[in-house]
């Protein structure tokens, strides 16, 4: 009900309304696979590469496009079926210093993580809490990173949709090379963008982007934020409404 009233007093008032009436037009949660399999090296690579990313002036736009209804950002990394920890909590993207800000924090932040499972389904469930949150904004989006299918916990297709409502799940894949470091079978897997495209994603619009290994990190993660920024349009909004009463 207060998204209905939220878009419509948008609409009827365009540049009257201002960020502070509190709208937001996207809750974009961003979740980093960090088990055992990501090393000292791909783990910078990729907290670095969303940190530069972050920063680009193609996604900072992106960002900072509609200001009468910023986007809202969090950061969590994930690995094991308990170990969720949120880097960056709830944001309001309202200016370029708050992306510099969290850029900066990601650069400065340090893995602590070394089981080597990747419960992909428990990431979904903490990502869906965490956006469960940020109700006045119009579209949930839950982005999850990858090197690998699940290997522990509930099944990632599983999850109940009554779990993820109506939020699109996107995921971004790093597809893996001959790594010495990781021990993840993907015999039963055709190829990893279809086990996420299978199991993970869902929702309107969904969909996987894909790194050429963790070198490739920063560049598939700017061309993911700037596919998923551009669909958080006004258009979109009603998908997260329930205009009761109207």
């Amino acid at each position: 009900m207060l998204r209905a009233v939220a878009l419509l007093a948008y609409v009827c008032c365009g540049n009257a309304v201002t960020a502070q009436d509190g709208m937001c037009r996207q809750a974009l949660a961003l979740g980093l696979d960090v088990s055992g399999s990501v090393d000292e090296e791909e783990y910078r690579l990729q907290l670095d590469g969303l940190a530069a990313a972050l920063v680009s002036p193609a996604v900072q736009e992106a960002f900072l496009g509609m200001p009468q209804a910023p986007v809202e950002l969090a950061i969590f990394e994930w690995s094991g079926l308990n170990q969720h920890r949120l880097l960056v909590d709830w944001t309001r993207v309202s200016d370029a210093g708050k992306l510099k800000a969290i850029s900066s924090r990601l650069r400065g932040t340090y893995g602590s993580y070394t089981d080597p499972s990747t419960a992909i389904g428990a990431a979904m469930v903490f990502g869906a809490g965490l956006l469960e949150q940020r109700q006045n904004c119009w579209q949930h989006t839950l982005d999850l990173s990858g090197d690998g299918p699940a290997n522990a916990g509930l099944a990632p297709g599983l999850v109940p949709n009554a779990v993820v409502g109506s939020t699109t799940i996107n995921g971004l894949v790093i597809v893996p090379s001959s790594r010495a470091n990781t021990t993840k079978n993907l015999r039963n897997v055709k190829t990893l963008i279809d086990y996420y495209q299978t199991n993970v994603i869902r929702g309107p619009g969904a969909f996987v982007e894909a790194a050429d290994d963790f070198e490739d990190f920063e560049n598939a993660m700017t061309r993911k934020l700037l596919r998923e920024l551009a669909g958080a349009t006004i258009s979109q909004a009603p998908a997260r409404i329930t205009p009761a009463g109207f």
